[in-house]
């Protein structure tokens, strides 16, 4: 710290973790900048979880490429837009390793901050089967509603209640 207050230039260890932070920066993106992305048409979604987890839910308007048929699917995928890969949260490497072969195949990916789990909790759209809904977001990641109330969506045991009374959840 005493280095960037004098003025002087980063030692290495800081140089190595800021060219890290900017790589990261680069690579990743986080829900909120991707659902901007994918409305303005500069990006797609893609699914790489096995079709089990896909049918569970996935984020509506995402492309499927599982890793099973990723190769013989390649060929496919739009090369005008950026391509945004996850996998079900965190704890999942899967969307890394996807997005890994992509960029090697020479197409534009980055890698969704969080995957569907944080998708899903900031209530953004999703899809199973042919619902669409929006979750109520959790205020623990986001204080936007991306639509949750107009849709009427909810994942909390006292929402029903609350909307039969007329009042608000609390």
């Amino acid at each position: 710290m005493a280095e960037a207050e004098a003025g002087t230039e980063p030692s290495a260890s800081i140089a190595a973790r800021l060219a890290h932070v900017d790589a990261r920066l680069a690579f990743e993106i986080d829900v909120v900048a991707a659902a901007a992305a994918v409305a303005a048409g500069e990006a797609v979604l893609v699914d790489t979880r096995r079709r089990e987890s896909w049918d569970h839910g996935h984020i509506a308007g995402a492309l499927h490429l599982p890793k099973e048929t990723r190769d013989a699917r390649i060929a496919e995928l739009p090369r005008d837009r950026t391509l945004i890969v996850y996998g079900w949260g965190p704890g999942c490497n899967g969307a890394t390793v996807a997005a890994r072969e992509l960029l090697a195949g020479g197409l534009d990916t980055r890698e969704l901050l969080g995957g569907y789990e944080y998708w899903v909790r900031n209530g953004f759209a999703i899809e199973k089967g042919d619902v669409t809904t929006h979750p109520t977001p959790d205020p623990l990641v986001t204080a936007e509603t991306h639509g949750a109330e107009s849709s009427g969506e909810s994942h909390r045991p006292d929402a029903a209640a609350s909307a039969a009374s007329g009042r608000s959840p609390a």
